[in-house]
Formats: structure tokens, sequence, C-alpha cells
């Protein structure tokens, strides 16, 4: 399937969460809490330098045993950040996703983030997908088909 990924970023619509990286690891908790989301794009005056997870708010602050209050979101953010460009293909960023472990990747054009796309995002848009292609052919089928 060579649908691009900007197709299930316009289809999602949503708002693109970022903090700037002189913020507190709190902050940025606090952030993703409040919008019930899994990470944040960290900035550096408005570029892209890095990404911050759950998962690095469990190995890199939780069990290290690390103060939130004091310690900045670029202490403990992943800096190495894949991205996808608006053209890449559905099924070529999950696999992606799938073999490097990732479960959110930044669209971008150029040095622009268009959004974020997590691998449930991309699981509900292809099982959405693949129940209307059943229909279509089940309608087909029965003749019920338009």
């Amino acid at each position: 399937m060579k649908v691009p990924i900007s197709t299930l970023l316009a289809a999602k619509q949503s708002k693109i969460f970022a903090i700037e990286a002189s913020a507190t690891v709190l902050d940025a908790v606090k952030m993703m809490n409040n919008h019930t989301i899994g990470s944040l794009i960290i900035l550096d005056k408005g570029k892209l330098i890095g990404i911050f997870t759950e998962r690095d708010v469990l190995r890199r602050v939780v069990v290290p045993g690390i103060d939130a209050n004091t310690t900045l979101v670029s202490q403990v953010m992943s800096p190495e950040v894949d991205t996808f460009s608006p053209d890449t293909s559905v099924t070529d960023a999950l696999a992606h996703m799938n073999k490097f472990r990732h479960r959110h990747v930044p669209v971008m054009n150029g040095d622009e983030i268009l959004g974020l796309i997590s691998i449930g995002d991309i699981t509900r848009w292809l099982s959405r997908h693949a129940q209307n292609e059943a229909q279509t052919l089940l309608n087909y089928f029965t003749g019920t088909y338009v």
C-alpha cells in the first residue's frame, strides 16, 4: 500500500505538542498528562532537537531517581530523532517503527514540523482501511455494490 503518511496525518487533524528544551521534566510530564499524549517534540528556538516520551520518563527519570522538578527535559530527552517526510508510505512508516521500536515519529517537510505519528495512529488507520475494503468486497459479492 503506497498511501502517503500525509494522508493519515490530515485525517488525524491533531495539534502538534511541543515544549522548549529549557522546560523541566515536571513541566513536560504535566503537559503530556493534561493532553493525554505519550510524547512531546522538544524544541530549541523553534527547531526540533529531540523527543521526550513516556519511555524516557521511566528509563531516564524514575528508575535513576532524578528530580523532575529541577532536571531539564533536554537532559533526558531522546536527541536522535528519526523523522518521516510527508510522502513516506504508511507501510514503510509502520515497518520502520516496528524495526526500530519507535512509538512516535515526527513528520517533517524540510525544517517544518507537520505533525507526529504514533504506532497507534497507523494501526487504527490500517484497521479502518481494512474494514472499508472488507465491506466493499462483501457488497460486491452480495450484489449490493454501487
